[in-house]
């Protein structure tokens, strides 16, 4: 389905709020649009390219309205994808097409009123420059964060240490790691450490499937992912949550987690 996330912007907007909503209820602070693929590009497949103004703008209000209600909430982060398969690294477009999308899925996302952009869920170091690059150009404040492998390294096959050191001049506000196995995250965190970046770290629980889909995993509950979450804290992480697969009960229990006294 072209559509992935895009689509319930479309047939069920009240979802959408109610999932920002629970979220904020959890104790969420940071409160991400479903933008990750409303890009023209992507609603282009659907027929639907005359509505990325419109879905993307909707998707930001959406989550703006839950961060305005919630007394957890304060910041809602632009989500900006890879153009092509985040898994794909040998689908991403060329030059000139990396920057005129990118910069034109900022410029919507700024116009939505998004307090950051995040680009996230990069699979290359070029696609990384460019986009980041094309999103400061609003003078909205930009995060990057990668996908990586079990090796620290991005799915390209070139390293996170590299990519780190590509972006640094760029002086994004935070990088990061995201929608990887929790088992893949000790192997980046030195790396995330020695940048000196702010960093954020969000693992997922689940992969895709061949059609579409997603297949969740079940296998690190909330409570252990909040002791997980806790030690990506103790390795210098600036942010942690979740991505695709954890749900409102881990991000309240990493919240519970923090406000827990210190033991004496």
């Amino acid at each position: 389905m072209p559509l992935w996330s895009a689509a319930a912007l479309i047939v069920s907007p009240e979802r959408v709020a109610e999932i920002h909503a629970a979220h904020a209820d959890a104790g969420a602070e940071l409160l991400t649009t479903n933008t990750f693929r409303t890009q023209r590009r992507t609603l282009a497949r659907a027929g639907l390219a005359d509505r990325t103004r419109e879905l993307t703008l909707r998707a930001v209000a959406l989550a703006r309205t839950a961060c305005d209600a919630s007394p957890h909430a304060q910041w809602v982060l632009g989500s900006s994808a890879p153009l092509e398969d985040c898994y794909r690294p040998d689908l991403v477009p060329a030059t000139a097409e990396l920057a005129r999308e990118h910069h034109a899925h900022a410029e919507l996302l700024a116009e939505g009123g998004v307090d950051a952009i995040v680009i996230e869920t990069l699979n290359t170091v070029r696609e990384a420059v460019i986009a980041i690059r094309a999103a400061q150009e609003t003078g909205v404040p930009v995060l990057a964060s990668f996908v990586c492998g079990p090796d620290a390294c991005l799915l390209s096959g070139e390293t996170l240490a590299s990519a780190l050191e590509a972006i640094a001049g760029l002086e994004p506000t935070a990088v990061g790691i995201n929608c990887l196995p929790v088992s893949f995250v000790d192997a980046c965190l030195p790396v995330l450490a020695h940048s000196e970046l702010p960093f954020a770290v969000y693992a997922n629980l689940g992969a895709p499937t061949q059609d579409g889909g997603f297949s969740p995993r079940n296998d690190t509950p909330p409570g252990a992912f909040a002791t997980l979450a806790a030690g990506w804290r103790r390795s210098g992480a600036a942010i942690v949550g979740g991505c695709c697969g954890t749900r409102p009960a881990h991000i309240r229990a990493i919240r519970a987690h923090f406000a827990e006294p210190a033991p004496a």
